[in-house]
């Protein structure tokens, strides 16, 4: 299926979201993320990332300044803060795409929003209602994610849900209506499944074969699937080497309707969807495309 037609307001713009997923593209300002940790380890090098990823078709930067990875204690809100505020704010400054800011914490989220950021991502799930309260107050959007766990927390169990659909279903649902009693507009709430939080890897499908489910709740769908763990499940790969995978998880989310992408290499997200589309009809070739005699650097 196409995405189903959504609109997304954030601080004075508009997204029609419709037809194929937008890409948002990673920048972690982390020292540990589970993918690229120390990748990049100043303002200078995640600015640089920024615009490579915007060059290469990213409609969207997603900057973090923790990572996710548990068992690890939080990093102190100010330390996050800082480690985001510069990048967003150069970000902002250089290029025009829709910036987030993926934090649970409602001080890195204020002050990323005063730099320029145009939402919220939050991988808490809105444990902390206050940032709602920001995201009202300031226009921005917000990210409602699944997960029965705290932030940096763990939950493999595959006895724990008696209808994991049904429990993202439900509970992205009473999140979002805690926005709205917040004062944040439907229009400005994005929904993700939370691949790989609080699931196994056989819930995490379990969740991505259905997302019509998600779709009856009527707001875009944002899918965090590159390099995910349940592609390691399946590959036997680790992380860095999930590139095939996420790209094979990438083109199911098109064809499931999926509204935006979350993707670490945006460069060969978007050559696969530019392909898909050809091959599906969605584009055509001009009859002349491709035969000029430099047409490949």
């Amino acid at each position: 299926m196409s995405a189903p037609r959504r609109v997304l307001r954030v601080r004075g713009r508009e997204l029609a979201l419709a037809g194929g997923p937008l890409l948002m593209g990673i920048v972690n300002a982390t020292s540990d993320s589970f993918s690229d940790a120390g990748e990049l380890p100043d303002t200078a090098s995640r600015v640089a990332r920024a615009r490579e990823l915007a060059s290469a078709g990213a409609a969207w930067i997603d900057v973090g300044g923790e990572s996710a990875v548990g068992g690890r204690p939080p990093v102190p809100a100010a330390e996050e803060r800082d480690r985001v505020v510069g990048v967003i704010a150069a970000v902002a400054a250089e290029l025009d795409v829709v910036i987030s800011v993926d934090t649970y914490k409602p001080e890195v989220a204020e002050a990323a929003i005063a730099a320029g950021a145009h939402m919220v991502n939050d991988v808490s799930g809105l444990r902390d209602p206050e940032l709602a309260e920001i995201c009202a107050r300031t226009g921005a959007g917000l990210v409602v994610m699944h997960t029965r766990v705290e932030p940096k927390g763990t939950l493999l169990d595959p006895e724990h849900y008696a209808d994991v659909v049904a429990d993202v279903r439900d509970f992205l649902a009473e999140r979002s209506a805690v926005a709205h009693a917040a004062g944040v507009a439907p229009e400005q709430i994005l929904l993700d499944p939370g691949p790989d939080f609080a699931k196994t890897p056989a819930q995490t499908v379990a969740v991505l074969r259905r997302l019509d489910v998600l779709h009856a709740l009527g707001r875009p769908l944002l899918l965090a699937l590159s390099r995910k763990d349940f592609l390691g499940a399946i590959t036997g790969r680790p992380a860095r080497d999930r590139g095939a995978a996420t790209l094979a998880a990438a083109g199911f989310a098109a064809d499931a309707g999926a509204h935006v992408l979350r993707v670490h290499d945006v460069a060969a997200a978007a050559d696969f969807l530019a392909v898909r589309a050809i091959l599906r009809g969605e584009r055509e070739l001009a009859p002349d495309e491709g035969l000029t005699p430099d047409r490949y650097p």
